[in-house]
């Protein structure tokens, strides 16, 4: 049976301050009137039935889950006491996934991508999971490139994988983390590289026989786990578990080792909505290419990105390629240029006391 594995745990700091610990980006209506992650959970139904699916997320926003979602089955949630990055995560809901099917196959999707059209996206999934059913094959989904875009990780294209279906696989010969501005130019011109969108699919069984094989001492923790589920020890074991086990991204951990990964290639509008440059790419903007949501006036101002969560009303006049966020009780103003720097603000406001509580 096809499962959908949601990884739902991530900060989104990079959409601070609209992002903030309780209300990370997942749970924001950046895309549509739904939060992402609810949107999520809806684009892969047709395939894949609400019970079947697995948000694995923070234990501290498990709360927020069942009070937004309250039609999804208490079944459906893996708390996480401590954040271990995407290897962990997948391999717990595996861990899970393999005790009440032995032949589960897991799609695995972050909770705050922007994807269209849907359709287009299950038919590749859909092909993608009966590969995963027959064999050990680990699949990842590769995007076709828009632009050389530096804040994507790429994958190289090897040999194409013969298989009756209609989409296009190939046998992975590499991975490339984000690169820099010549190198991705490079990669989108040659035509041999994918965007890495970080969504998966491949059998739980294949999953933890690669974790065994790349990382054997993280295998030995989750196997260790696996006995306890079900059990009044679980609780106890997962938090043994999140204690021991290393941060890594699945990425580096099994599919830059593995030599049984794959790729289908996606063409597709998909976007990791990384941060608040990426709204410039699915919003509506004004005659001046200004991004405005919220009560805002903007006059002799280009390039901007004006966001008002708030009270009142934000004016900007004659300035250009800024972002202006006022969410709650924060003002923020960053140059375009510095948005990915968002990270240096938390961390000062994380080593005052008096500025902690705005993170």
């Amino acid at each position: 049976m096809v499962y959908g594995v949601i990884l739902a745990g991530g900060k989104g700091e990079r959409f601070w301050p609209l992002s903030r610990v309780e209300m990370p980006k997942q749970f924001l209506r950046l895309t549509s009137e739904k939060m992402m992650l609810e949107e999520t959970i809806e684009r892969i139904l047709p395939l894949v039935p609400k019970e079947n699916v697995r948000v694995v997320t923070g234990e501290n926003m498990v709360g927020v889950i069942k009070k937004e979602i309250p039609d999804l089955p208490e079944q459906c949630l893996l708390s996480e006491p401590l954040g271990r990055n995407t290897c962990v995560a997948i391999g717990l809901a595996a861990a899970h996934l393999a005790r009440i099917d032995p032949h589960a196959v897991l799609i695995v999707l972050s909770s705050d991508h922007l994807i269209r059209p849907t359709d287009k996206l299950l038919k590749i999934l859909e092909e993608g999971a009966a590969i995963a059913s027959e064999d050990e094959h680990l699949i990842t989904i590769g995007i076709v490139p828009t632009r050389p875009e530096t804040g994507y990780g790429y994958i190289k294209i090897g040999d194409k994988f013969e298989h009756a279906g209609r989409h296009s696989i190939f046998r992975v010969a590499g991975f490339a983390e984000k690169p820099r501005v010549a190198v991705a130019k490079e990669y989108y011109f040659s035509g041999n590289f994918l965007w890495n969108s970080g969504m998966f699919i491949w059998s739980a069984e294949a999953i933890l026989k690669a974790i065994a094989e790349c990382e054997p001492e993280l295998s030995k923790l989750f196997v260790e786990y696996a006995g306890q589920i079900g059990t009044d020890s679980e609780a106890e074991a997962r938090r043994q578990l999140y204690q021991k086990a290393i941060s890594i991204s699945v990425d580096f951990a099994v599919l830059e080792k593995a030599a049984n990964v794959l790729t289908m290639k996606a063409d597709i509008v998909w976007d990791d909505v990384g941060g608040w440059n990426a709204l410039e790419r699915y919003m509506d903007r004004d005659e001046n290419n200004n991004v405005r949501v919220g009560e805002t006036m903007v006059l002799d101002s280009y390039e901007m990105t004006v966001y008002n969560d708030a009270q009142g009303i934000i004016t900007c006049l004659g300035v250009s390629d800024l972002v202006v966020v006022r969410s709650g009780d924060i003002t923020m103003v960053l140059h375009k240029s510095r948005a990915d720097e968002i990270k240096k603000m938390l961390t000062v406001l994380e080593e005052n006391e008096k500025t902690r509580k705005y993170l």
